[in-house]
């Protein structure tokens, strides 16, 4: 993520201070992020994605595994797992085991989690 970082900054001219303040962290944590250092807090994602313009992780398509892309789904977007939850109607503990594949969804949350992954982005909750 750094090096995609710090080339969507010298391709704005921007100086990681402007980028920290732009995304709510210090010039410090810019810097660590660009070094491999840090990684951002599920948080901070929403706003990397939108300074990068693009998703530096795939989170969709078919070749991510089902609960991998729902994982990546849920970082992409800034969610917790239990915001996550709510959407898809479970509990988190569900939602946590999933992510963990200590258990598989039922037909049911399967069919919920494929059409939560295949809507559009602007129909999606956030």
């Amino acid at each position: 993520m750094g090096d995609h970082l710090r080339k969507r900054r010298f391709d704005l001219g921007l100086r990681q201070v402007d980028v920290a303040k732009g995304l709510g962290v210090n010039k410090d944590t810019i810097r660590n992020w660009e070094v491999g250092r840090a990684a951002p807090a599920l948080w901070q994602w929403p706003g990397i994605i939108r300074l990068l313009g693009y998703v530096p992780f795939e989170v969709a398509g078919d070749s991510l595994p089902l609960l991998q892309r729902l994982r990546t789904y849920r970082r992409a977007r800034g969610l917790s797992q239990r915001k996550l939850a709510r959407l898809l109607e479970v509990d988190e503990s569900t939602l946590g085991h999933w992510e963990q594949e200590r258990s598989r969804p039922n037909a049911l949350h399967l069919a919920r989690t494929h059409q939560l992954l295949c809507a559009p982005h602007d129909q999606q909750a956030r």
